[in-house]
């Protein structure tokens, strides 16, 4: 199919030879004076805005690093003092729990007491991706899978075998000196 010539679009353009109607009135020298004022205007625009926007990407290029250069936002702090708080709260509860005799009468209460804090600590802070990389986390983590899947597989007055109770302990205490250095 053809195209028609009324479809194509000339690439020429027309320029103004005259000044507009309002200006045809001033003598030409105001003209071009007027022509050389709006000129310089435009382009000092141009370079304002060139300066504005050079300005504001400095600003927020300055921003951003000074924003990844904090050591702990405040958020993230409060965090890692909770964490701190209740993993020691978890440790302590653990040795206190494995320590204590077959015949001892509250043992299973303690047993049920541990089970329900080892839980809720998984459970929270298992999503914090910012802790799972840590000693601490890793070696409680263990520690507790080790202690539930005993009193679980074995119930709650079966004393821990001598070799496991160690490894246990082992791991509490390297995720106690990884917590004291904030690892």
């Amino acid at each position: 199919m053809a195209s028609s010539p009324s479809l194509l679009t000339s690439t020429t353009t027309s320029k103004l030879t005259t000044p507009p109607p309002l200006l045809s009135s001033l003598p030409s020298k105001t003209v071009n004076r007027v022509t050389t004022t709006n000129n310089a205007l435009t382009s000092s625009r141009i370079t304002r805005r060139r300066e504005l926007m050079s300005t504001l990407s400095l600003t927020a290029a300055g921003t951003l690093i000074m924003s990844s250069s904090c050591l702990v936002p405040p958020a993230l702090a409060a965090l890692e003092e909770e964490y701190a708080k209740e993993t020691a709260e978890v440790i302590s509860k653990v040795r206190s729990t494995i320590n204590m005799a077959k015949t001892d009468p509250n043992i299973a209460e303690a047993v049920a007491e541990l089970r329900e804090a080892s839980n809720t600590w998984v459970a929270k802070y298992r999503r914090e991706k910012t802790l799972l990389g840590r000693p601490s986390f890793r070696d409680m983590y263990s520690a507790l899978n080790a202690v539930s899947g005993h009193y679980v597989s074995f119930g709650p007055t079966a004393t821990i075998p001598a070799k496991r109770k160690t490894r246990i302990l082992e791991e509490m205490d390297t995720a106690e000196k990884a917590l004291l250095k904030g690892r």
